[in-house]
């Protein structure tokens, strides 16, 4: 029976290499634009299979981690999405419809791997008895911040793209198959019907905090595949010194979900997240406003610490209930990462028309609205969301 301590490490080792995995892609993506000619608009629809990948994945992840358990899925989409990002390598420069499908099945593996990872690091919070979630994707986080300057470091080296992504991938997929038996059997203690997982699409606080996900995904995702490009395009920076500017924000985004901890444990989820909703959007405002590189810097690293609780909040806030975690993580995920599904093209597009960097701006835009709902994520014991349902 795996340890307490052992289930926590292996999942914060999870959580890290699934950031390295995707920064380790990022790094990357302004060398896409660039090897194949593409418009911001064209850009956004390439980064849109991986999003599309994950939003079919994801859906029935819930019920598989319940038949299979969190072991064995995790290892299925770490395959499926190091062996995806290979094949999008391999195809960089020379065939645009190899790299898309690569994208495709990245997605369709990193949507499965996340579902996971967050089920079982629920399951080891609620073994703890305090507020851990956060400190998990600060463990993501630190694998971005390592992929993000790994690859600034290895662009500038010119090691070619392919040499970089599948080393990445070997890397990842030894260390998750020997670190994932030390998971918790959540699959085991918490079985369900396929009914009562399709009663999770129906429950409004699930959903409500589904909306208020995707929103603060948007936040996080936006940076993800758009700093750097908007720090190239608008500030006249290097392609490494935009990858570089990536890697602070990550960095940010990771010292606030070390220290978010212990604030949600004192003010509580509702007062925390609005607070980094602000921060959020007044970073975006430095970065696309601000002409000194020094308040652009702290643009970031505002913009950093603001998008750093709303994923792992959301998903602790789904989890609440241990018996229906796995069905309600699924559906917060879905609906989350509709904002990768359409945060790519509709930056891309917007960027066509009014420049990358301003089109930055969508985000501080969308926090408004998304303030509205951060009340569903509010704690509640056992059984409390089956009556507010």
């Amino acid at each position: 029976m795996p340890t307490l301590t052992a289930a926590r490490n292996a999942v914060g080792l999870t959580f890290f290499l699934n950031g390295l995995v995707f920064a380790s892609w990022v790094s990357r993506i302004p060398e896409v634009r660039s090897s194949f000619d593409l418009t911001n608009g064209q850009l956004g629809l390439v980064l849109l299979a991986i999003a599309v990948g994950s939003v079919l994945a994801l859906p029935t992840t819930g019920a598989a981690i319940n038949a299979l358990g969190t072991v064995r899925i995790v290892r299925l989409g770490t395959v499926a999405a190091t062996l995806g990002m290979a094949t999008a390598a391999l195809g960089l420069g020379h065939v645009l419809p190899l790299t898309v499908a690569g994208l495709f099945v990245y997605g369709l593996g990193i949507g499965v791997w996340d579902v996971a990872m967050n089920v079982e690091g629920a399951e080891v919070e609620r073994g703890l008895r305090r507020t851990i979630m956060p400190r998990f994707h600060a463990g993501f986080s630190g694998g971005t911040v390592v992929g993000a300057l790994g690859g600034a470091l290895l662009i500038e080296l010119d090691v070619p793209a392919v040499v970089h992504l599948v080393g990445v991938v070997v890397l990842a997929i030894v260390l998750v198959w020997r670190s994932s038996p030390s998971f918790l059997p959540v699959a085991e203690r918490h079985e369900q019907t396929a009914s009562s997982a399709a009663r999770a699409w129906l429950e409004p606080r699930t959903l409500l905090i589904g909306v208020m996900v995707l929103a603060l995904a948007m936040t996080e995702g936006t940076a993800n595949d758009w700093l750097a490009v908007a720090l190239v395009d608008g500030h006249d920076v290097s392609h490494a010194v935009g990858v570089a500017g990536f890697a602070v924000f990550v960095l940010a985004m990771t010292a606030g979900r070390f220290a978010g901890t212990g604030l949600i444990d004192r003010f509580g989820r509702v007062v925390v997240l609005w607070g980094t909703m602000v921060l959020a959007g007044a970073g975006v405002l430095l970065i696309v406003l601000a002409d000194q590189p020094a308040l652009v810097v702290v643009g970031i690293v505002l913009w950093g610490v603001g998008a750093s609780l709303g994923f792992p909040v959301g998903m602790s806030a789904a989890a609440d209930d241990p018996v229906r975690a796995a069905s309600r993580v699924s559906v917060v995920s879905t609906i989350g990462y509709a904002a990768f599904l359409a945060g790519p093209p509709l930056l891309g597009f917007v960027g066509d028309e009014v420049g990358t960097l301003k089109a930055l701006l969508v985000v501080a835009v969308l926090l408004m609205p998304a303030a509205l709902v951060v009340p569903a994520a509010r704690e509640q014991r056992v059984g409390e969301s089956e009556r507010v349902a």
